[in-house]
């Protein structure tokens, strides 16, 4: 019994016509007897049948229902059907962590010898788990330059299964064509699987672009509050509502149901969220720019960003997310970062509060200098995840460091 299987037992669809923050706000609540208006909370390890024939109908995926909550429960697949409805997809498969939901479509849709085919400027521990634990069971990663379609191209083989990137990624803000990296893909029977944590469906939707599977890590712009971790495989019914679905029933890497719950109440504001942040990102990188103390900075909405033909066609618009380059490499990049009072010194992203940190010794502290290099992490690289505070605080906040740079006497 998939989660499709649970969607599909006597249940009426949500209209077709419903706008994304209807199906945000509405979509997966089947209110129980109580009349309740809220998503109710299933707080349950198991359920009760009513005799042993059901029970045994259930467990062998003969009858629909709810079994235990390592892969069935109420709450988590009232989840699974609201991300699946703003992804485009036709089902999803709600997991412990982003981390849990890459490895879930790697154990689901991989075998020894198979080969990854994935881009430089990754997350970083979505590199060390490629690189050190999916090699040891035979299965290979190869990495390319993110935005160059040649190299994907060439690269590719009879044995590449997957192609998998971030776009935008992380922290630069790099992005590739999805429609065009789609079709390399599928020109060699590769699936292709984006990681859309930085713009959620709000801001883009790869499977209406080409791409056969999304990841999420849902702790990020899902949640939008930093309260617990999450994650989510989005895609069709075969491969995500049977292979990865059968990877979380057998080996558990679930979500528990007090976390769907809160991540049910973050896509209710999902739009709202990414879009004022995303503004906000916008006029930071611009007065960024006019900063003397920063020689660079990584913005998609800025004219001068490589794939900036790419916002407003695959991307509404440049996310949240601005990095930017500070001379005098790890002390003057932590020497701004330590000027901050109100931006929160951490590496999570996604919140409504404004998140600061250095990538090379933080999300990609694990990666050796020559992958660092190669994905463009700088030691004088800082990262802003842009929230929702009032934008001339953040200004504020950062301008103690860069003047403090920028001034002959310091």
């Amino acid at each position: 019994m998939t989660p499709t299987d649970l969607l599909d037992a006597g249940e009426t669809p949500e209209p077709a016509a419903w706008g994304f923050a209807t199906r945000a706000i509405r979509t997966g609540h089947r209110r129980t007897a109580e009349g309740e208006h809220s998503e109710p909370l299933f707080l349950t390890s198991s359920f009760v049948f009513q005799n042993a024939a059901e029970a045994a109908a259930r467990f062998a995926g003969e009858a629909p229902g709810n079994v235990y909550s390592r892969f069935t429960n109420p709450t988590v697949r009232a989840f699974e059907e609201r991300l699946a409805a703003l992804e485009g997809g036709e089902c999803c498969v709600a997991t412990a962590s982003g981390m849990a939901a890459i490895l879930a479509v790697c154990l689901g849709l991989l075998k020894s010898g198979d080969r990854i085919l994935a881009s430089h400027s990754l997350f970083g521990t979505t590199t060390v788990l490629f690189d050190k634990y999916l090699s040891r069971f035979g299965i290979r990663t190869s990495y390319v330059p993110l935005s160059d379609l040649e190299a994907w191209a060439s690269a590719i083989d009879g044995r590449t299964r997957l192609l998998f990137c971030e776009t935008p990624s992380n922290p630069l803000a790099e992005m590739v064509d999805l429609r065009a990296l789609a079709e390399i893909a599928h020109r060699y029977g590769a699936l292709l699987v984006v990681d859309n944590c930085l713009c959620t469906p709000a801001l883009q939707r790869p499977l209406a672009l080409g791409s056969d599977l999304v990841v999420h890590s849902a702790t990020k712009y899902l949640d939008g509050q930093g309260r617990c971790l999450g994650g989510a495989v989005v895609g069709d019914r075969q491969r995500v509502g049977e292979e990865v679905y059968g990877v979380l029933r057998t080996a558990g890497p679930s979500l528990s149901p007090f976390n769907a719950w809160v991540l049910l109440k973050g896509l209710e504001t999902l739009e709202l969220r990414m879009l004022a942040q995303a503004q906000a990102a916008q006029a930071l990188a611009e007065w960024l720019r006019g900063q003397p103390a920063v020689l660079r900075v990584h913005y998609p909405g800025l004219a001068d960003h490589p794939q900036y033909h790419l916002v407003g066609t695959q991307q509404r618009t440049g996310g949240a997310l601005v990095s930017f380059e500070v001379a005098g490499g790890r002390a003057a990049a932590w020497r701004v970062i330590d000027s901050t009072r109100l931006l929160s010194i951490t590496a999570n992203l996604g919140d409504v509060k404004t998140t600061i940190t250095h990538p090379a010794t933080t999300t990609h502290a694990r990666l050796t200098p020559e992958q660092r290099a190669a994905a463009g992490i700088s030691e004088g690289l800082i990262r802003i995840a842009v929230g929702l505070e009032a934008l001339d605080d953040i200004k504020t906040d950062l301008a103690r460091g860069l003047n403090a740079l920028s001034c002959p006497c310091s």
